[in-house]
């Protein structure tokens, strides 16, 4: 029995059934379908289609598959319910349970339940899990990864990891993104790293031709803090351990956030902080404090000395909390116990060493 001629009856007999069971082709008229660049393409699995086994060389202007595809390329909308794979370029959007699989350039969009790939993109990818392509003029969503080989020009938003050559945009990722050049921000749930990128927004910032610095601090509740700032030109991270010297109990102290420079000079700067923290004896008890400085700053070389006002405020459930300071412009107190809040003005002083 010839085997090629058995899978194009039944992929024959599949078109016929959808044909009758989807309104969708209920107004095709074959003559103006001939005259179509391309063809409809209906089946199961490759080889188990309308095209048969010459699936892999045909031009489409529509593809529908149970289960996966293969074509030479794609000039319109392509669905499957496992996978589409196309040799060559694409045009229109690509729909798959589980993946897109284009080798040639895409223009349209695509969306899968874990992954999609191509060559370069003009468009958006949406998956599950990665997105990959070579270049994407456009945006990239993926619940964990996206990975761009040379660039991107709008976004790229995963779950965990964004990496690029070069981002004319964005990238925003749950834990880590990493680029070459960004024009752009990078926002990112724990670290940045790129060659140049003045708008980081994470806690550490590993930036090229940025600035990193190690810094001790103190302020108005004798908290001393060792502080590593890491970012661009414009933002930086913070991140800081250090101990209460004014506490018996509640004595461990942690901060981490954001900050800026402005009305920068070879002398002298302006930098402004938002930053969370913690005093914890690690056992028993809760002092949390949120705190909006505001530091000049004065260099010389690689020494930089900064100190001035901040906003604050405190959450605490422990005496050690309430009493350790008592100037407040405001307090809330739950009237049946519970956690006390208070805002009041404070200070801070400290000097780092840039790296």
């Amino acid at each position: 029995m010839d085997t090629t001629n058995l899978t194009h009856r039944i992929g024959k007999m599949i078109a016929m059934m959808a044909f009758s069971l989807s309104p969708l082709f209920s107004p095709i008229d074959c003559q103006a379908q001939n005259k179509l660049p391309g063809k409809i393409h209906i089946g199961l699995i490759y080889p188990i289609s309308t095209n048969g086994t010459h699936a892999p060389s045909d031009t489409n202007n529509l593809s529908l598959h149970l289960l996966a595809g293969v074509s030479a390329s794609e000039q319109g909308a392509t669905f499957a319910g496992l996978a589409n794979v196309v040799r060559n370029n694409s045009r229109g959007p690509q729909f798959a349970g589980f993946g897109n699989i284009n080798r040639g350039n895409l223009d349209g969009a695509q969306f899968a339940g874990f992954i999609n790939t191509a060559k370069t993109v003009n468009g958006a990818q949406f998956a599950g899990f990665m997105n990959a392509a070579a270049a994407v003029n456009g945006s990239q969503f993926a619940g964990f990864m996206n990975y761009a080989s040379r660039s991107v020009s709008v976004s790229q938003v995963a779950g965990f990891i964004n990496k690029a050559a070069d981002v004319d945009g964005a990238q925003v990722a749950g834990f880590i993104n990493i680029a070459r050049k960004v024009k752009g921000a990078q926002i990112a749930g724990f670290i940045n790293i790129a060659d140049s990128s003045d708008y980081p927004i994470g806690i550490i910032n590993i930036i090229r031709n940025g600035e990193k610095s190690i810094g001790i601090s103190l302020d108005e509740n004798l908290t001393t803090m060792l502080s590593f700032r890491s970012g661009g030109k414009k933002l930086y991270g913070i991140l800081g351990l250090g101990y209460n010297f004014r506490n018996d109990k509640e004595v461990y102290a942690m901060e981490a956030g954001l900050g800026a420079h402005f009305f920068q000079s070879n002398t002298f700067r302006l930098n402004t902080e938002a930053i969370a923290g913690s005093i914890d004896s690690f056992k028993s008890g809760d002092y949390f404090k949120s705190s909006l400085k505001v530091l000049p700053a004065v260099r010389i070389g690689k020494i930089e000395l900064f100190g001035g006002p901040s906003l604050n405020f405190i959450s605490t459930n422990t005496q050690e909390g309430r009493e350790l300071y008592t100037h407040f412009i405001k307090t809330w107190q739950n009237h049946r116990g519970g956690d006390f809040k208070a805002l009041y003005l404070g200070y801070g002083a400290g000097i780092q060493l840039l790296l």
